[in-house]
């Protein structure tokens, strides 16, 4: 499986995002009821405008899946059995824990007290979506087994079907937040499982003209992925402007168990797959499918769960905000750390 480096959109995400939230500041600032109007367009608590965004966001990465990759998983019971423990037994608890370690009780004071529980509520929402397409970037940067990270990604993403409503109603009632779970349930099944079958259904009648056929549609869709996110990502800014104005120091405060989560996670899976004998090509993808995150599902979810302008959301997007930089780091650590590790 060939899987190109980052493109041009992906190496600079960070920067595309933070000029995102420049640009959804100052028009929420000047256009304050263009965007009020889009907030409103709702059915059932989902935004509509967003929505399509968000499929749009979504499809393309999902599009990559090859679910006929599961019988795979018995070649790599090991490194499988490291990735399912971290992503559903420890990544989401962890992040629980640090949530509630430093935004409810060390950064609370410098953070407005009505959005506690949602800045929280985020960051489960963030943990709680393992990553998809971006991790075959990773893991080809890393020279990954393909056929490994083929495989746990599918598994990971079939047992995200069932597994995230739970994970994170189990979690958002341990942090004594409230779960809409007919809202949380609504989403689930418009942003995991109707995008998942389509996904299969489009990319089946892609390969059915071809490989060559099949890239070339990749290659055309791929950038309404990016520039769905970036969208999704001005319209949520525009409601938050207000919220960042007033106290800026919110990302960088909401960046630090994120930051933690990500290294302790990529760690914790690189260092058990080593212990458990499991070759360097398939402790990479392992750890890095471990450190990052299904960000458009997460902000999707917050969106839909909490609303534009709820500290949720903003939580989701300070993961986009550092995802790139901080994987590359994650990526440069693993391979300057193979000879080590292959010493074992």
């Amino acid at each position: 499986m060939a899987t190109a480096p980052l493109n041009f959109f992906e190496r600079y995400l960070t920067a595309w995002v933070a000029l995102c939230i420049v640009v959804g500041i100052a028009l929420g600032q000047f256009l304050p009821g263009v965007f009020q109007a889009i907030g409103e367009m709702e059915i059932a608590r989902v935004n509509l405008p967003v929505g399509l965004l968000i499929w749009v966001m979504i499809i393309p990465m999902l599009l990559k899946i090859d679910f006929g990759a599961l019988h795979q998983v018995k070649g790599h019971v090991k490194g499988i059995g490291v990735t399912l423990a971290i992503n559903w037994l420890v990544k989401p608890f962890s992040m629980a824990f640090l949530g509630w370690l430093f935004i409810r009780h060390l950064f609370a004071p410098m953070l407005p007290a009505d959005q506690i529980d949602s800045y929280i509520a985020g960051l489960i929402l963030l943990a709680a979506a393992p990553c998809t397409a971006m991790v075959f970037v990773w893991s080809r940067l890393t020279h990954g087994d393909p056929y490994f990270t083929l495989s746990q990604v599918a598994l990971n993403d079939v047992i995200m079907i069932f597994a995230f409503a739970p994970v994170v109603g189990l979690l958002l009632g341990i942090s004594s937040i409230t779960v809409p779970w007919a809202t949380l349930i609504t989403s689930v099944v418009l942003y995991i499982v109707i995008p998942v079958i389509l996904a299969q259904v489009i990319r089946r009648r892609l390969l059915a003209r071809g490989q060559p056929a099949f890239d070339a549609a990749m290659a055309r869709i791929q950038p309404w992925s990016v520039a769905a996110l970036l969208l999704t990502l001005v319209l949520l800014f525009a409601f938050q402007g207000n919220a960042i104005l007033k106290q800026p120091l919110i990302i960088a405060l909401l960046a630090v168990p994120i930051l933690i989560q990500v290294f302790f996670n990529s760690s914790l899976a690189y260092l058990l797959n080593r212990a458990v004998g499991e070759k360097h090509s398939v402790a990479c993808p392992s750890a890095l499918i471990g450190a990052s995150n299904f960000f458009e599902l997460a902000v999707a979810a917050a969106i839909s769960l909490f609303g534009f302008e709820s500290g949720a959301a903003l939580a989701t997007v300070v993961g986009v905000l550092i995802e790139v930089p901080v994987m590359l780091l994650v990526v440069k650590v693993v391979n300057a750390s193979k000879g080590w590790y292959e010493r074992a």
